[in-house]
């Protein structure tokens, strides 16, 4: 790499494909600021970009910064995103996909959630086979690829150290969270949840949203389903899906067929079509 020097994030509005945020977009720097910029947030292309410029969590800042930073030798020549990885997705959603967390090379390089890493490769080729991903890859902000009535977005916005985010840290950024949800929920008919991280994280942020949700949380499994009251009127499919992580897809913990299953589940509930030809 020479004398090139690393930046720790890309400024907002210079540039970057698919940057939701402007120079001016406000920066929430505490847990109160998260809190009454998401509450504030005017529309739900305003609030990712307000997530997408967080400060708010001092740990995660500086590790996502430093990760930017040194990069791993497979990316050296690349600039990294560096900052939170908002909510990506058709904006009108019937189906939403819950994660747990950016990967340290993958959202917090491209940018994009999902995009660049092992998970995402199995997420979006299964996206793809039912229907809801223009294409089977997902590999940087400018590929081209489209969510079609899907929407991705992750519990914690920022990479965490050892994909671990602290209980502050998730309740910090919980309340983009449950605006997001809010935003969309006239729309959502089913939500897969990925994994028993995002699973017991959603569960405040659909209470915060306005969803009717059971006095006992229903316990985290693959294939699990709980029906919801929307906010907005009706019911909402919340689906349990194992996360398609290394460790899980190397075990064959999850399989392209229990991925594709739980997804079609999904998009048959919401009423969205299959794939062409299918």
């Amino acid at each position: 790499m020479g004398d090139r020097v690393n930046a720790p994030f890309v400024p907002p509005g210079t540039g970057w494909p698919g940057d939701p945020a402007r120079a001016d977009t406000p920066v929430a720097t505490d847990p109160a600021s998260v809190r009454s910029l998401a509450a504030e947030a005017p529309s739900l292309d305003e609030l990712v970009a307000r997530q997408s410029v967080c400060r708010a969590c001092p740990r995660l800042v500086a590790w996502r910064e430093q990760v930017a930073v040194e990069r791993r030798r497979a990316y050296a020549d690349e600039e990294y995103w560096g900052r939170p990885v908002p909510g990506w997705g058709d904006p009108s959603p019937r189906v939403m996909i819950v994660g747990l967390a950016p990967a340290a090379h993958g959202g917090n390089r491209t940018g994009r959630i999902f995009t660049g890493d092992r998970s995402g490769d199995w997420l979006f080729a299964s996206l793809h086979r039912v229907g809801l991903a223009s294409q089977a890859t997902s590999t940087r902000a400018d590929d081209g690829q489209r969510l079609l009535g899907a929407r991705v977005v992750a519990p914690v916005r920022c990479a965490p150290p050892a994909n671990k985010p602290t209980p502050a840290e998730r309740a910090t950024c919980a309340p983009w969270l449950a605006r997001e949800l809010r935003f969309v929920a006239g729309d959502v008919r089913a939500i897969v949840v990925l994994g028993g991280y995002g699973w017991q994280a959603l569960w405040p942020a659909l209470k915060e949203a306005g969803y009717g949700t059971p006095a006992r949380r229903p316990a985290f499994g693959h294939g699990a389903e709980v029906e919801l009251t929307s906010p907005a009127g009706g019911t909402t499919l919340l689906i349990g899906c194992y996360h398609p992580s290394q460790q899980n897809t190397f075990t064959g913990r999850v399989t392209e067929a229990m991925l594709d299953t739980v997804l079609t589940r999904a998009r048959t509930y919401a009423g969205l079509p299959g794939p062409e030809g299918a």
